[in-house]
Formats: structure tokens, sequence, C-alpha cells
């Protein structure tokens, strides 16, 4: 396998095409953008829906595709007459099945009799990138290749490492357990101002091409992404055969623009991605009307801790997010734990030559340093396994952190 075949959705002489549409009814809101595309030639095919669901969170959180997305979409491919999956490999240390169920996945799925699969159980596969920059090679999820069709269908959120994540992005998640964390550990490309990994999920795309986007646009992530942030309400679907194309006017929708996140930007320099509004065909012509601009990501992720130093040296976001949803539910109390400390040194990431004495060390990078002050292995820990290792206690918030039900109205 080399890479995925191309789209059966589209005609590749004409512009890419992204559909928009907008209603508080999630489900009816991705059936009728989904009316836009003419599914015929999914008939008797294999097709795999690519959710993000790679953190255990509820539907609505912003975190992971609502569910009454993914169910509009089984029944728009069941009703093309396809046979529907629904597969995630997701952040270490998750495990799929109680990702799906969290999220209300596999409630729609288990009415639909559409089979969940965790990516992880068995052994990848190895793909060629032949034009790769950063990564050559990938180890993908076995399921990939055994589908015909593969639909992304990720939500729309800010991302402190890559801007955002959308439908490009969004197939990282086919790569095999604890691969996807070696793209964030990738050293510079010479010659290159982009980190690597957005580097690398430019290389990812040119092997992994969804043949059909569906962007859950309902309940968003603003700030902290991919899973700290805020929730917003858009109340937005869109569908395109195009990824890029699709990722291109989420951006716009959001107050972002595809020449400022580097993955999409980069790939469109390399001339198989079309990032250029102007050569997008979008529907409606009105479409702009539904834009509402989400925070961008901070620069700095201790900007709401100031007693708290947070050391990172080439930390993945699955440890960031981890921390900061640490820190967000139990950071009032934290210090209880530290009496005598003025300031507490918190380490993620394996970049680190030498740590304070004292320093709460999270996740398994951070071992190497265990011995100078508190370790919490893990990759990554969750945050009831960090407030259990400090204080002595069990906690059993299964959401790690999002224990708490989204203002809906937000």
């Amino acid at each position: 396998m080399h890479k995925l075949k191309p789209t059966p959705f589209t005609d590749q002489n004409k512009k890419p095409t992204v559909f928009i549409n907008q209603d508080s009814n999630i489900y009816q809101n991705t059936a009728r953008v989904l009316e836009n595309i003419d599914l015929s030639p999914a008939a008797g095919k294999k097709v795999m829906l690519k959710p993000n669901c790679g953190r255990i969170a509820r539907p609505g959180s912003g975190v992971v595709t609502h569910p009454d997305v993914v169910a509009a979409a089984i029944d728009a491919f069941q009703k093309a007459g396809a046979t529907v999956s629904i597969g995630e490999s997701p952040i270490a240390g998750v495990n799929t099945l109680q990702a799906f169920k969290a999220a209300g996945i596999a409630d729609v799925a288990a009415r639909r009799n559409c089979p969940l699969l965790d990516m992880d159980k068995r052994r990848y596969i190895s793909v060629d990138i032949p034009d790769g920059i950063a990564v050559k090679r990938l180890k993908v999820c076995p399921e990939v290749p055994e589908h015909d069709l593969i639909i992304s269908v990720p939500v729309i959120k800010m991302h402190m490492h890559t801007g955002v994540t959308m439908a490009v992005k969004n197939m990282k998640g086919c790569l095999w357990r604890r691969s996807k964390v070696k793209l964030h550990m990738l050293p510079p490309v010479k010659g290159y101002a982009e980190k690597s990994l957005d580097i690398a999920i430019s290389d990812m795309a040119t092997v992994l091409r969804p043949h059909l986007s569906i962007i859950d646009g309902h309940y968003c992530m603003e700030g902290l992404g991919p899973s700290a942030g805020n929730v917003k309400k858009l109340n937005l679907a869109l569908v395109s055969a195009d990824p890029f194309a699709a990722d291109t006017v989420a951006c716009e929708l959001i107050g972002r623009h595809a020449g400022d996140i580097a993955h999409l930007q980069l790939s469109s320099r390399r001339g198989f991605a079309v990032t250029d509004l102007r050569k997008i065909k979008i529907y409606p012509s009105n479409w702009q009307q539904f834009k509402k601009k989400l925070a961008l990501p901070p620069q700095n992720i201790d900007v709401n801790f100031p007693n708290i130093n947070i050391l990172d040296k080439n930390s993945c976001s699955a440890c960031q997010s981890t921390l900061l949803l640490f820190l967000k539910r139990y950071g009032n109390e934290l210090f209880d734990y530290f009496p005598n400390q003025k300031k507490l040194h918190i380490a993620i990431g394996k970049g680190h030559q030498e740590l304070p004495a004292g320093t709460l060390c999270i996740g398994n990078c951070t071992a190497a340093h265990r011995h100078k002050g508190i370790y919490v292995k893990g990759c990554p820990p969750v945050s009831s396994s960090i407030l259990k290792k400090i204080s002595g206690r069990e906690s059993n918030d299964v959401f790690d952190g999002k224990s708490t039900i989204p203002d809906k109205d937000k």
C-alpha cells in the first residue's frame, strides 16, 4: 500500500467543492449537508468512518465528534448500500471502546449494527512515503487498506501545536499506537521553517488522504485545544471530497486562514493541496454569514497558572492536554500537597537535561528525572493518576477533568 485510491465522490477535472449547512438539530444538519454528495459510488463498498474520538470525553464537549454527526453519516452510507464501520486509534493510554462509549458513538453504532474497530489491536502495516520530507515510512493501522473508502469525520478544534485540527490532521488517528507520538519528537528539518510535526502531517497526507470529509462544527473548541479549551456552539456541518478544501473553508469560518496553518500551507506549496479560496467552490454563496471567530491557542500554556512553572521540552499535545486538564480541575487544591513551596515546577517532555529539585515529573518521557521529585508514569497519565500520586487518595474521574456537562447555549 502506497496511498489510498482517489476519491469517487468528485470529478477530478472540476474545482474542489465544499458544502455548508447550519442547523441546531445536529443529526438533521449533517444529513442535509450530505444530500449534496452523490454517495452511490459507495454501494457494495466497505466504508470506515474515522471520527475524532481519541480521548475520553462526553458529547458536546468539543473534544470529540458528536454522535449525531456519526449517526447521520452511518445512515447515509448504509442507505447508499455500503457496509459501514467506525475506527479509531486514540492517544496513548486511552481505551478505544471506552472512548467510543463516553462519546455516545458506541450507542448510535449499536442501534445501527455498525461495528466499532479498535485499530490498535492488530499489528500495523508499513506504508512508504515516496516524497516524504520529515517522515519516509508510517505504521498504519491494518483496517485502513482493508476498507474501500475512508471518511474523515473530525470536530473543529484549535490546536496548541498545529493551529487547528480538522479533516487532514484527523487522519493521524489512523497511525498505529504510539507511532503517532513520534511525529511530535522529530528533529528539525534542514531548510524548512515549519515545525517537523507540521511537515510530518503534510507527509502523511500524501498517502493518507480521506475519500470524503464530514466536518462537525456544532460544538467546537477554541483556545487550549485539542482537549483543554472552551466549547463554542456554531451549529455547522461541512462536507467535501477534498479534505484540504474542507479545512481551508472551516478555517475561514472560525477566523483563521489556511495560509497560517503550516501543514495546510506546506501541502499547497508541495502541489497536492488546494488552499486558495478563489479555487474552491463554496455553497451556499452567502456562506460567510456563518463566520464566528474562535479564540486562538495561547502562546504560553502556563498563562493561567502564575505560581506554577511548566517545564516543557519536546512534549506532545497529549501530555500538554493532560497537564492542562489536571490544572483546570485540581489547580486550586494543588498547593495543599506542597505546603512548603511557593512555586511548583512541573515537567513534561523528553528534552530535559536538568530539572530543579522537587519537580513534579509527568509522563514516561520524564522518567530519567524521577529522582528529582515526584514521578507519575504514563503516556500520558490521566488526571486522576496524577492526583493519586501526589495526594495518596483515589480519584475516579473517568472523564479526566471533563466531568462537568458543557453549557449547551454557549
